[in-house]
């Protein structure tokens, strides 16, 4: 596939999946054997791990949207800078609903074989989400 139609694929992803929630459409946009790299989230694969994935953050942040800042396709790889945003509504891996609402920056590298996405590596400020939270105390400002 040509850089732009992968970098459309991607944009399908963030849009159809994650702001809409449409579990059917992993099959169409995910590789079978699709893994993910990702610290936050170790051991993603397959569609059905991107199934539990997309609905454990979408029941925790039932308004959870996805903007792409940008991206950049070269050969079988797009990289995406997004940012995620949501209000905490439900338990996300074991911390209550605090009823906050975030916003964090991330970047994730795609790897598009045979008009699937079959491979990520993702990193996003986890931190940053557990601070706005509330979870983790924010830094003190220096000379504060």
């Amino acid at each position: 596939m040509a850089a732009e139609e992968n970098k459309a694929l991607v944009r399908r992803i963030w849009e159809e999946v994650w702001n809409k929630g449409n579990l059917s459409a992993i099959d169409e946009l995910f590789a079978p054997t699709y893994v993910a790299h990702d610290p936050a989230n170790p051991g993603v694969q397959g569609r059905d791990g991107v199934r539990q994935l997309v609905t454990m953050y979408r029941s925790a942040f039932p308004d959870l949207q996805f903007t792409v800042e940008d991206q950049i396709a070269e050969g079988d790889l797009v990289a995406t800078r997004y940012t995620g945003r949501g209000t905490q509504k439900g338990e996300l891996q074991g911390i209550p609903a605090t009823g906050k609402q975030a916003a964090v920056p991330g970047i994730m590298i795609s790897r598009i074989v045979g008009g699937k996405d079959s491979e990520d590596w993702v990193n996003y400020d986890a931190l940053g989400l557990m601070q706005q939270l509330g979870v983790i105390p924010q830094m003190a400002q220096a000379g504060a």
